[in-house]
């Protein structure tokens, strides 16, 4: 009996672990589309849509477009330095994909 609930206790330890790694990562920065490494990327969701943005933290002016998964991504804007787009799409199977230069 004391060998199964340590079993069980390990288990839900482990996905206990796993669980509480998921938002970390969610929230780390990392590259996303082929936008350079100086423009910052990040999603909400909300009950009913998606939402895509990416900043312009580079010293000079890009073109971008927010990029989705399994669909349609977003139009190319003009971004000047320290400012920001953003794309919004209904909840789905699409996926946030980051920006790309365009």
């Amino acid at each position: 009996m004391r060998k199964a609930r340590t079993t069980v206790l390990a288990i839900l330890g482990a996905v206990g672990l796993t669980l509480s790694a998921a938002p970390a990562q969610a929230g780390s920065a990392q590259a996303m589309g082929n936008a350079p490494s100086c423009v910052a990327v990040w999603h909400k969701v909300g009950n009913v849509t998606k939402t895509g943005y990416a900043r312009n933290d580079c010293s000079k002016r890009l073109r971008l477009k927010i990029v989705w998964a399994h669909g349609a991504d977003g139009a190319c804007h003009t971004v000047d330095p320290r400012k920001q787009i953003k794309h919004k799409i209904p909840r789905g199977p699409r996926t946030f994909d980051g920006a790309s230069t365009c």
